[in-house]
């Protein structure tokens, strides 16, 4: 078994390399780490380049203009070579260290995709901002909803799949809709879900917490589009 890691990356300087650090520690599986930097302009490109000649399980995209954690995604998936794959955030709110957790499912093959919730009393939680959890809350709800499930936290950072579950639909959006976007898909799908629980390290936005209200709009329109509008 082998397990892909893709993390899309704009503007992490601070972060890139704690991260990638974190990552290489996990030794348990064949692996390969994707870094697809979304057009970064603030050194974080120098670090990657830096990092990747000095590993050979790295490989680095960049794009030539800035996109979106989808558009990275999209990329990342192009260059997937092996049997799961995690989406891992460069910043340090989602911890390498619940990769076991995570892949516990999967290796068992009782799932075809995992998400890691931060809701299910798991390791430690950084208290978090509340219109964010009130967003994130009513945007689980919503989903759930339309796919006929219980998840608790669609937002999560942390999502893995079996390759070809993942790799089975045709992903569009270019932001952060495309969280949603992914989950009502493979929902839809009849693919089998789990969730574990997970730490989470939140930022706030004088720490470089890039989500904004205005996405929450975006993933409330995804929903009802992929919900009703397409397969």
């Amino acid at each position: 078994m082998s397990l892909s890691i893709i993390i899309p990356v704009y503007n992490e300087k601070n972060t890139i390399k704690i991260i990638i650090e974190k990552v290489l520690k996990f030794n348990k599986l064949k692996k390969e780490i994707i870094i697809i930097d979304d057009c970064s302009n603030d050194g974080t490109s120098e670090i990657i380049n830096d990092l990747e000649k000095n590993n050979n399980e790295i490989t680095s995209i960049k794009h030539t203009k800035n996109q979106g954690k989808g558009a990275a995604i999209r990329t990342g998936l192009l260059k997937t070579n092996n049997d799961f794959i995690i989406i891992q955030d460069a910043d340090l709110e989602y911890d390498p260290n619940d990769y076991n957790e995570l892949l516990k499912p999967l290796l068992s093959n009782n799932a075809d995709i995992v998400f890691g919730s931060r809701f299910l009393g798991g390791g430690p939680v950084r208290v978090h901002l509340f219109w964010n959890y009130l967003a994130n809350k009513i945007l689980t709800l919503i989903t759930n909803v339309f796919v006929n499930m219980n998840f608790t936290d669609i937002e999560t950072g942390y999502k893995v799949f079996k390759s070809e579950a993942i790799k089975s639909i045709n992903l569009i959006e270019n932001s952060f809709g495309i969280e949603p976007e992914i989950t009502i898909k493979l929902a839809k799908k009849k693919y089998k879900f789990y969730e574990v629980p997970i730490s989470y390290y939140g930022r706030n936005y004088d720490e470089g917490k890039k989500i904004r209200l205005k996405d929450a709009f975006e993933a409330i329109y995804c929903i009802f589009k992929y919900s009703i509008f397409n397969k």
